[in-house]
């Protein structure tokens, strides 16, 4: 008996915390739409894909991404605690930056400045950069080389502002999509879903 009122309360949990990262602040250049989590790994998940649109034209895609949220009261020891964010960033970048070796520690140093400026912190970060050059040829040849930079990355929340973690992965995701930063004094706007 005990045991299903646990089950009832971590649900009702995690619904309020999800309701508290979809009325985060982000950018309205990013555009969030709820989508089927991952399966098995976590009895509470929620994920959101994610494009950043060119806010001279909304059907240009600049960027797109995902942004998981995982809740296990058990606290599986890998990740230290009982949340886990798993995400991912891409963009294209301008085909100069593919011969960059700072690109990666770059691109990671987005994520960690992103989540500081948000509040975000964390323990128990991991993750990847990843760039990948297109060159074409023989009947493609006349496309230009382009470059495109992935972050991939997991940390597990410390605190109980989980809606901190989504906007400093939104910023991100602007950032790597090239939209520069927003002005000081200029507030981000509810996220669109």
């Amino acid at each position: 008996m005990g045991m299903q009122t646990l089950k009832r309360d971590d649900a009702e949990h995690f619904a309020d915390v999800v309701d508290a990262v979809k009325a985060a602040r982000v950018r309205p250049e990013l555009s969030l739409t709820e989508v089927p989590p991952p399966r098995r790994i976590a009895p509470h998940a929620v994920a959101f894909s994610a494009e950043v649109v060119d806010p001279r034209d909304d059907d240009a895609v600049l960027g797109t991404g995902r942004f998981v949220l995982l809740h296990d009261p058990a606290g599986p020891e890998a990740w230290h605690g009982t949340w886990r964010v798993v995400t991912f960033a891409r963009a294209e970048l301008e085909s100069e930056m593919a011969t960059d070796p700072a690109l990666g520690a770059v691109g990671w140093s987005w994520l960690v400045e992103s989540l500081k400026d948000a509040g975000a912190t964390y323990t128990a970060e991991a993750g990847t950069v990843t760039r990948v050059v297109n060159e074409s040829f023989a009947g493609l040849a006349e496309r230009p080389s382009s470059v495109e930079l992935e972050v991939r990355a997991s940390w597990t929340p410390d605190g109980n502002d989980i809606a901190a973690h989504l906007q400093g992965w939104a910023t991100l995701m602007c950032t790597v999509a090239g939209l520069p930063p927003l002005p000081e004094g200029v507030s981000a706007l509810p996220g669109r879903f």
